[in-house]
């Protein structure tokens, strides 16, 4: 009793975040029913005609479908995984850097996109992807060679959106693989080079087994964003010529609830994609757990 009257003043300053996660978190759980109605905006969630799974079945009968999931699929994994080897690798090159300041410089440098929106970022990228007056094209065109429409083309696209994902996010990671480094003791890398071993050598047999529980543990975390391609990136970027390969399950909802205002299709979809997701965030926590140990609670 004594205890909880102690941290009382500690819950107390918790209730209004609560509160608020209640109210922007949970209660709009409840719009999930309307995945089962064939909803109407003017009668509301208790007097919209309930239709069962048939808005699901609506959903996967759809010819795009399968494609969309594939695409939502691909991109996501690409990222996770350039996610990974490119912060691991620039992490690894910063830290074998003497000069303080220049390694600072850079480490802002490389972390700063991470901060800007993708509204701002996409109006960058289209000038700068340009064939006809961006730098690449005119490299390209420099070079005598056709520039490629890496906005435009359906066989690009997806790897441009990884691409350029990479660039602002990986700075992120490479901050958290650098706090990693600080923590190998430093004696290993003394007996290393006692014993003749280069900084290449001791690299490969201290650095990276060193980190290696941290990209692990990463990597296993990041399996539960699967589907979550980059709704603000792709939807931004994209234009109807690319939707073959570029439409992903955000942006199917997007269209199928805000363009075509069907409210239940489109709530379906998103259902049926926080429930993948919710399945393969349950797997990756176990999986941390068996291996690195990490544990929410």
């Amino acid at each position: 009793m004594k205890k909880m009257k102690r941290n009382l003043p500690l819950h107390i300053m918790l209730l209004s975040a609560l509160i608020l996660m209640l109210i922007y978190n949970y209660l709009p759980l409840l719009g999930n029913i309307m995945a089962f109605q064939k909803f109407n905006p003017t009668k509301g969630f208790f007097r919209s005609e309930w239709v069962g799974l048939d808005n699901f079945r609506y959903v996967f009968a759809m010819p795009d479908t399968l494609q969309v999931v594939w695409n939502t699929f691909f991109i996501a994994v690409m990222k996770l995984i350039m996610g990974i080897i490119v912060p691991v690798i620039v992490a690894l090159l910063l830290n074998e850097m003497r000069c303080i300041r220049y390694k600072r410089a850079l480490q802002t440098i490389v972390y700063f996109p991470h901060f800007l929106s993708w509204v701002i970022l996409a109006g960058i990228m289209v000038d700068v992807l340009s064939p006809s007056r961006g730098i690449i094209g005119k490299a390209f065109t420099a070079l005598g060679l056709e520039a490629p429409f890496l906005l435009g083309d359906a066989n690009l696209f997806p790897f441009t959106m990884v691409f350029t994902e990479t660039w602002k996010e990986f700075g992120f990671g490479t901050i958290v693989y650098l706090a990693a480094l600080t923590g190998i003791d430093p004696t290993l890398y003394e007996a290393a080079g006692i014993d003749g071993a280069g900084r290449w050598k001791q690299t490969l047999n201290i650095t990276i087994p060193c980190i290696m529980p941290i990209v692990m543990l990463m990597t296993i975390l990041a399996m539960g964003n699967v589907l979550n391609a980059g709704f603000d990136q792709i939807f931004n970027l994209y234009s109807p010529q690319v939707y073959a390969t570029g439409d992903i399950l955000d942006t199917l909802v997007y269209r199928i609830g805000m363009e075509d205002a069907q409210y239940g299709v489109a709530t379906a979809v998103g259902l049926f994609k926080s429930v993948v997701s919710f399945l393969m965030l349950s797997l990756s926590y176990g999986l941390a757990y068996k291996y690195t140990d990490y544990r929410v609670f």
